[in-house]
């Protein structure tokens, strides 16, 4: 199972590398070529993947419960080592990348090798995700894994419901998503993917910071006024 993680984590490198010159919409666009490129090399490695019929895999422990508290456990152990990550010195640099790059660049930063270190993390655990899910499900097949339709979409999504550049923000954000999808899977039928994308779409027009964007906005200018009144006391 560790096996996944240290190889999502050690091809990122290059593809980091080669990816992170570009910027905005042209950098999300070579990434999800990239992952349409490795579903279509996957499935024609028969020999090696067996193709679009996937694998089968024997599962260790079919516990449902011990998958839980696994999950949980990888759950708390990513959210403290983005913890750690935002309140470290290549934090502030990434902070200060996301905010001005040209600007970041320009008073030293090396802007290509500080986002790389920001995707070695997020693609460990990402692989480690992907390794435990496949452990769960007992199957894999080059469409699970580079499912650009669902996963990647989905995972953008709960970033920007919970909020973009938060630590908290994706875990609220999957909360909902999962909590809503399934609501709304068992009332509505079909018409679930209609009504989710409506409401999503509001939620990013009227808290385009996400929920916990806007309720840190909303603690900060809280905080202010309140400065701003003692101060004036």
């Amino acid at each position: 199972m560790l096996l996944g993680p240290i190889m999502a984590a050690i091809i990122s490198l290059p593809i980091g590398l080669i990816c992170f010159r570009l910027r905005g919409p042209y950098f999300a666009l070579a990434m999800l070529a990239l992952g349409e490129i490795f579903r279509l090399l996957f499935i024609n490695l028969v020999s090696l993947t067996n193709g679009a019929r996937g694998i089968l895999i024997m599962p260790v422990i079919t516990s449902k419960v011990f998958y839980y508290y696994v999950g949980l456990a990888m759950l708390l152990t990513t959210i403290f080592v983005t913890y750690l990550i935002v309140h470290s010195k290549i934090g502030y640099y990434l902070v200060s990348i996301r905010e001005d790059q040209d600007a970041a660049t320009s008073l030293g930063v090396p802007t290509t090798l500080y986002k790389n270190y920001a995707l070695l993390p997020s693609a460990f655990f990402t692989g480690l995700a992907g390794a435990f899910y496949t452990n769960y499900v007992a199957f894999i097949d080059p469409h699970i894994v580079f499912n650009l339709s669902n996963i990647s979409v989905m995972v953008i999504l709960v970033v920007m419901l919970g909020g973009v550049a938060t630590t908290w923000g994706p875990t609220v954000g999957a909360l909902i998503y999962i909590f809503l999808g399934e609501i709304f899977r068992t009332t509505l039928g079909s018409a679930n993917v209609l009504v989710f994308g409506i409401l999503v779409c509001l939620i990013i027009l009227f808290l385009p910071n996400g929920i916990v964007g806007e309720l840190n906005l909303v603690k900060r200018i809280m905080s202010r006024k309140k400065e701003s009144l003692s101060g004036g006391v």
